[in-house]
Protein backbone atom coordinates (compact mmCIF):
# COMPACT_ATOMS: atom_id res chain seq x y z
CA UNK A 1 0.00 0.00 0.00
CA UNK A 2 1.92 3.22 -0.78
CA UNK A 3 1.58 6.61 0.80
CA UNK A 4 -2.10 8.03 -0.96
CA UNK A 5 -4.13 4.93 -1.03
CA UNK A 6 -3.03 4.86 3.51
CA UNK A 7 -3.98 8.24 3.51
CA UNK A 8 -7.20 7.91 1.83
CA UNK A 9 -7.73 4.30 3.99
CA UNK A 10 -6.89 6.40 7.35
CA UNK A 11 -9.50 9.50 6.15
CA UNK A 12 -12.36 6.11 5.76
CA UNK A 13 -11.71 5.27 9.31
CA UNK A 14 -11.81 8.19 11.39
CA UNK A 15 -11.34 6.34 14.65
CA UNK A 16 -8.80 4.50 13.47
CA UNK A 17 -6.87 7.54 12.99
CA UNK A 18 -8.20 9.77 16.15
CA UNK A 19 -6.76 6.21 18.07
CA UNK A 20 -3.13 6.97 16.21
CA UNK A 21 -2.98 10.64 16.68
CA UNK A 22 -4.16 9.91 20.06
CA UNK A 23 -0.60 7.29 20.73
CA UNK A 24 1.56 10.07 18.89
CA UNK A 25 0.25 12.73 21.29
CA UNK A 26 0.80 10.32 24.62
CA UNK A 27 4.15 9.25 23.38
CA UNK A 28 5.35 13.12 22.36
CA UNK A 29 3.97 13.63 26.11
CA UNK A 30 6.13 11.14 27.36
CA UNK A 31 9.15 12.64 25.69
CA UNK A 32 8.48 16.11 27.01
CA UNK A 33 8.29 14.41 30.54
CA UNK A 34 11.60 15.38 31.71
CA UNK A 35 12.53 19.02 29.78
CA UNK A 36 8.57 20.11 30.13
CA UNK A 37 7.11 18.27 32.79
CA UNK A 38 3.73 20.37 32.93
CA UNK A 39 3.30 20.24 29.26
CA UNK A 40 4.72 16.45 28.61
CA UNK A 41 1.58 15.42 31.21
CA UNK A 42 -0.94 17.49 29.71
CA UNK A 43 0.01 16.06 26.54
CA UNK A 44 -0.07 12.29 27.69
CA UNK A 45 -3.14 13.09 29.42
CA UNK A 46 -5.20 14.28 26.87
CA UNK A 47 -3.61 10.99 24.36
CA UNK A 48 -4.95 8.76 26.42
CA UNK A 49 -8.01 10.30 27.05
CA UNK A 50 -8.79 10.49 23.32
CA UNK A 51 -7.57 6.39 23.13
CA UNK A 52 -10.36 5.80 25.65
CA UNK A 53 -13.06 7.73 24.10
CA UNK A 54 -12.08 5.53 20.93
CA UNK A 55 -12.24 2.59 22.64
CA UNK A 56 -15.70 3.37 24.12
CA UNK A 57 -17.49 4.20 20.56
CA UNK A 58 -15.44 1.33 18.88
CA UNK A 59 -17.30 -0.53 21.41
CA UNK A 60 -20.48 0.73 21.00
CA UNK A 61 -20.44 0.46 17.22
CA UNK A 62 -19.29 -2.78 17.50
CA UNK A 63 -22.29 -3.61 19.29
CA UNK A 64 -24.86 -1.81 17.61
CA UNK A 65 -24.04 -4.03 14.45
CA UNK A 66 -23.30 -7.90 15.69
CA UNK A 67 -25.90 -7.74 19.04
CA UNK A 68 -29.35 -6.49 18.65
CA UNK A 69 -28.15 -4.00 21.22
CA UNK A 70 -29.32 -0.35 21.24
CA UNK A 71 -25.90 1.05 23.05
CA UNK A 72 -26.74 5.32 22.83
CA UNK A 73 -24.15 7.56 22.37
CA UNK A 74 -26.30 10.70 21.33
CA UNK A 75 -22.95 12.89 21.20
CA UNK A 76 -21.60 10.88 18.45
CA UNK A 77 -24.56 10.37 16.66
CA UNK A 78 -25.66 6.78 17.97
CA UNK A 79 -29.02 7.28 18.75
CA UNK A 80 -31.13 4.53 20.15
CA UNK A 81 -32.89 2.25 17.40
CA UNK A 82 -36.70 1.63 17.83
CA UNK A 83 -38.86 -0.65 15.61
CA UNK A 84 -42.40 0.19 16.64
CA UNK A 85 -45.89 -0.70 14.84
CA UNK A 86 -47.99 -4.22 14.40
CA UNK A 87 -47.70 -7.01 12.33
CA UNK A 88 -46.58 -6.47 8.58
CA UNK A 89 -47.17 -9.56 6.34
CA UNK A 90 -44.74 -9.46 2.89
CA UNK A 91 -45.90 -11.99 -0.14
CA UNK A 92 -43.32 -13.68 -1.96
CA UNK A 93 -42.34 -11.92 -5.09
CA UNK A 94 -42.64 -14.16 -8.53
CA UNK A 95 -38.91 -13.78 -8.64
CA UNK A 96 -38.28 -15.48 -5.13
CA UNK A 97 -37.62 -12.87 -2.72
CA UNK A 98 -39.57 -10.46 -0.61
CA UNK A 99 -39.60 -7.14 -1.43
CA UNK A 100 -41.86 -4.11 0.07
CA UNK A 101 -42.04 -0.63 -1.03
CA UNK A 102 -41.19 1.64 1.72
CA UNK A 103 -40.32 5.55 2.30
CA UNK A 104 -37.50 6.48 4.23
CA UNK A 105 -36.82 9.74 5.70
CA UNK A 106 -40.39 10.00 3.47
CA UNK A 107 -38.83 9.15 0.05
CA UNK A 108 -40.52 6.39 -1.52
CA UNK A 109 -38.55 3.34 -2.15
CA UNK A 110 -38.37 -0.44 -2.78
CA UNK A 111 -36.50 -3.00 -0.46
CA UNK A 112 -35.34 -6.43 -0.56
CA UNK A 113 -35.75 -8.50 3.18
CA UNK A 114 -32.63 -10.03 3.01
CA UNK A 115 -32.22 -12.33 6.34
CA UNK A 116 -28.46 -13.52 4.83
CA UNK A 117 -28.03 -9.75 5.02
CA UNK A 118 -25.88 -8.56 8.13
CA UNK A 119 -26.93 -4.60 7.95
CA UNK A 120 -29.63 -2.85 5.90
CA UNK A 121 -27.89 -1.44 2.99
CA UNK A 122 -29.08 1.48 0.62
CA UNK A 123 -27.80 2.93 -2.23
CA UNK A 124 -26.10 6.31 -2.70
CA UNK A 125 -29.20 7.07 -5.11
CA UNK A 126 -31.36 6.63 -2.20
CA UNK A 127 -28.87 8.31 -0.05
CA UNK A 128 -28.96 11.23 -1.83
CA UNK A 129 -32.86 11.66 -2.46
CA UNK A 130 -33.66 10.84 1.57
CA UNK A 131 -30.83 13.11 2.47
CA UNK A 132 -28.56 10.49 4.47
CA UNK A 133 -24.93 11.25 4.80
CA UNK A 134 -22.40 8.85 6.17
CA UNK A 135 -21.80 9.83 10.15
CA UNK A 136 -18.79 11.97 11.25
CA UNK A 137 -17.07 9.33 13.02
CA UNK A 138 -18.55 6.20 11.36
CA UNK A 139 -16.18 3.97 10.00
CA UNK A 140 -15.99 2.07 6.60
CA UNK A 141 -16.83 -1.50 6.61
CA UNK A 142 -16.54 -3.90 4.26
CA UNK A 143 -19.40 -5.99 2.65
CA UNK A 144 -19.58 -9.35 1.02
CA UNK A 145 -21.09 -9.50 -2.13
CA UNK A 146 -21.51 -12.01 -5.38
CA UNK A 147 -18.41 -9.83 -6.63
CA UNK A 148 -16.46 -9.93 -3.04
CA UNK A 149 -15.79 -7.60 -0.63
CA UNK A 150 -16.65 -3.70 -0.97
CA UNK A 151 -16.06 -1.26 1.35
CA UNK A 152 -19.86 1.01 2.23
CA UNK A 153 -20.19 4.05 4.86
CA UNK A 154 -21.90 3.81 7.74
CA UNK A 155 -24.75 5.64 7.63
CA UNK A 156 -28.10 6.48 10.09
CA UNK A 157 -31.86 6.60 8.77
CA UNK A 158 -34.01 8.66 11.22
CA UNK A 159 -37.03 7.02 10.00
CA UNK A 160 -38.06 3.55 7.52
CA UNK A 161 -41.63 2.86 7.26
CA UNK A 162 -42.89 -0.26 5.81
CA UNK A 163 -46.52 -2.01 6.60
CA UNK A 164 -47.19 -1.40 10.04
CA UNK A 165 -43.93 -1.38 11.26
CA UNK A 166 -41.60 2.19 11.48
CA UNK A 167 -38.25 1.80 12.26
CA UNK A 168 -36.25 4.77 14.16
CA UNK A 169 -32.89 6.09 13.74
CA UNK A 170 -31.82 2.51 12.29
CA UNK A 171 -28.05 1.96 11.17
CA UNK A 172 -27.47 1.77 7.79
CA UNK A 173 -24.54 1.56 5.26
CA UNK A 174 -24.45 3.33 2.15
CA UNK A 175 -23.16 1.00 -0.89
CA UNK A 176 -22.15 1.70 -4.35
CA UNK A 177 -21.89 -1.89 -5.23
CA UNK A 178 -25.31 -2.73 -4.82
CA UNK A 179 -26.00 -0.96 -8.01
CA UNK A 180 -29.77 0.37 -6.96
CA UNK A 181 -31.29 -2.13 -4.49
CA UNK A 182 -31.65 -1.41 -0.95
CA UNK A 183 -31.44 -4.16 1.15
CA UNK A 184 -33.31 -4.53 4.62
CA UNK A 185 -31.09 -6.76 7.19
CA UNK A 186 -30.78 -8.48 10.33
CA UNK A 187 -30.25 -5.59 12.16
CA UNK A 188 -33.45 -4.41 11.89
CA UNK A 189 -35.43 -8.32 12.05
CA UNK A 190 -33.62 -9.02 15.08
CA UNK A 191 -34.59 -6.22 16.77
CA UNK A 192 -38.28 -7.70 16.18
CA UNK A 193 -40.51 -10.01 18.62
CA UNK A 194 -40.32 -12.30 16.07
CA UNK A 195 -40.18 -12.73 12.18
CA UNK A 196 -40.98 -15.94 10.23
CA UNK A 197 -41.96 -17.57 7.17
CA UNK A 198 -45.42 -18.90 6.56
CA UNK A 199 -46.27 -20.80 3.21
CA UNK A 200 -45.08 -18.16 0.84
CA UNK A 201 -45.57 -15.40 3.21
CA UNK A 202 -42.79 -13.22 5.51
CA UNK A 203 -44.88 -12.27 8.91
CA UNK A 204 -43.20 -9.37 10.74
CA UNK A 205 -44.36 -8.69 14.49
CA UNK A 206 -42.71 -5.91 16.33
CA UNK A 207 -42.03 -6.57 20.58
CA UNK A 208 -44.98 -5.92 22.95
CA UNK A 209 -45.87 -3.39 23.84
CA UNK A 210 -46.35 -1.60 20.99
CA UNK A 211 -46.35 1.93 20.71
CA UNK A 212 -48.77 3.30 17.97
CA UNK A 213 -47.04 4.13 14.21
CA UNK A 214 -47.54 8.27 14.52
Amino acid sequence: MNLPELLQFLLQQPLLLIALLAIFVSVLGSMLMRAVPWLGKSLRGIGNLALVGVLLLTIAQAARLTTNSDISLAIAGLEEQRIVGGETRIPLAPDGHFWVRATINGVDRRFLVDTGATLTAISPATADAAGIAPTALGRSVMLQTANGATPAKMASIDELRFGNVAARNLDTVIAPALGQTNVIGMNLLSRLASWRVEGRTLILVPKNPQPPVD
